[in-house]
């Protein structure tokens, strides 16, 4: 069996042969009349006309007749058959096709349409360039990237080779798009954030920290947009988002990426109870827009956004899947029992509010398949959201579940400075025992605070988690292009 080293020596010698012969295997301009399906749809009427066109292509496949050979290349747009015969080409530039073209290498090819006795859409080659040599061999046609690692550190070679994983990131943008498009025409302003902040806030999560040189001074990756985009309704816009990247120092599992896509908007005079309608609304234009349709399947189940999204309280949730009877008065010391009899790890310095909602995500998530929201949460749970009008110890607060995935995150935003300062301090507190997940004190934002923030609501959609969904994809990995993964040990093989 050939080594790899001994297919990209004998790929660098004919790149050698190219360029002993005064041809530049990688010239700056390309002439190119058609993309191929341009080519195909139009094929009857350029047939018909006998001109000569140029197209471009990687090579895919190679199939040699005597003095004629066979080959497919693809530009990216479309797949077409091309004919290289010597008496058209010549023998001297027939020779050199044959003793230095590969399956992967780009080609110019100049030639006219005609169909094979087999009525499959061909053009005759009259003149070929090579414009990329390719020293690598792509995987096998059938066998593909065996390694699931290796098709997410190469994944290049994975959308070359598998038309699914292709299809599947150009489902991933037009979701995106269709995401954008939905909040234009409602009216949302797209604006635009620090991705470096001097203090990670927003959210209950641990950053990743960095150094500026030339300030001299430490700064993070942002965890959320969320603080300056409300400084940002404090200044007087009234319905925002913003769809980028976040960062955050935290493991890797089926749902979990260290730098993951979000979209975070906030309206202006608006509540939780209005973004729980609004959000319906968005994911049924996303999925009609993206798919064509509200009802996909994911795994072993049909969801359905055509239908009225459930309404469930959060205690009633863990009562229900969780057995914990009164999780509202339950000591943090019975909570913490329970949470171990399930299973679920408990540190000393986590608070109640945490335990419970580690408890939460075991337990009772993965059970919710239909689009349900979660009401209802307890003070604890959000350090931003505000305190429910007619039970103070519950936050405005609701999430999305669907298909056991948490896809959205929502609540009344706290406009009150005083009560936000000491959610803060609270926050402090639990980072000093030890937490890491925190959304500490922020000077910076309580300032601005305090010139008066309007009544506002917020929302969260995960992208990548909305992505798997609309694909039925079960691993983050798998919608996003560039996972983070460790790297491997650098060399040729």
């Amino acid at each position: 069996m050939t080594s790899f080293e001994e297919i990209r020596n004998e790929r660098v010698k004919k790149l050698q042969l190219l360029k002993e012969k005064g041809i530049n295997p990688f010239p700056v301009s390309v002439a190119r009349d058609f993309e191929v399906t341009e080519a195909l749809s139009r094929f009857s009427e350029l047939e018909k006309k006998k001109k000569k066109i140029r197209l471009v292509g990687r090579i895919k496949t190679v199939r040699g007749h005597g003095g004629s050979v066979f080959f497919d290349f693809f530009d990216g747009t479309g797949k077409m058959q091309g004919y290289i015969k010597k008496d058209e080409v010549g023998e001297e530039s027939h020779t050199l096709f044959s003793e230095t073209v590969d399956i992967g290498d780009f080609l110019e090819l100049t030639g006219v349409l005609f169909k094979t006795k087999r009525k499959e859409k061909t053009l005759k080659v009259t003149k070929w360039r090579m414009i990329a040599k390719s020293l690598r061999p792509l995987p096998d046609k059938w066998h593909g990237l065996q390694d699931v690692e290796e098709r997410y550190r190469k994944r290049y070679l994975d959308i070359l080779m598998n038309e699914e994983v292709k299809e599947r990131f150009i489902l991933r943008s037009k979701i995106i798009s269709e995401t954008r498009d939905f909040l234009n025409k409602e009216g949302y302003l797209e604006v635009e954030t620090p991705i470096l902040q001097h203090l990670a806030g927003g959210a209950m999560a641990e950053p990743f920290k960095t150094h500026h040189n030339a300030l001299d001074m430490d700064l993070y990756l942002r965890i959320a947009p969320e603080l300056y985009l409300k400084k940002i309704l404090i200044g007087g816009f009234e319905k925002i988002y913003e769809l980028g990247r976040n960062f955050r120092n935290e493991g890797i599992d089926a749902t979990h990426n260290p730098e993951f896509t979000m979209l975070e908007l906030y309206a202006a005079y608006k509540d939780a109870a209005y973004l729980r309608g609004f959000t319906e609304k968005l994911l049924k234009s996303i999925a009609k827009g993206a798919l064509g349709k509200t009802q996909f399947v994911f795994g072993e189940h049909k969801i359905s956004f055509a239908k009225k999204f459930k309404v469930v309280s959060y205690y009633d949730i863990l009562k229900s899947h969780a057995l914990i009877a009164d999780p509202k008065n339950a000591p943090r010391e019975d909570i913490a029992l329970k949470a171990k009899q399930l299973g679920v790890k408990v540190e000393d310095f986590e608070t109640k509010a945490k335990i419970l909602d580690n408890i939460y995500k075991k337990m009772c998530r993965p059970k919710l398949v239909q689009p349900t929201f979660i009401v209802d949460y307890p003070v604890g749970a959000s350090p931003l959201a505000k305190r429910k009008d007619e039970d103070p110890d519950f936050i405005d607060r609701f999430q999305l579940v669907v298909g056991g995935i948490e896809i959205v995150n929502a609540f009344s935003e706290l406009n009150d400075p005083v009560d936000q300062r000491e959610r803060f301090a609270a926050q402090d507190k639990a980072k000093a025992a030890g937490e890491k997940d925190v959304s500490p004190s922020d000077e910076d934002y309580l300032e601005a605070m305090e010139y008066g923030m309007p009544p506002a609501a917020g929302l969260g959609v995960g992208i990548d988690r909305l992505i798997m969904l609309l694909t039925d994809t079960h691993n983050i990995k798998e919608v996003v292009l560039f996972p983070t993964m460790k790297p491997k040990s650098q060399g040729v093989s």
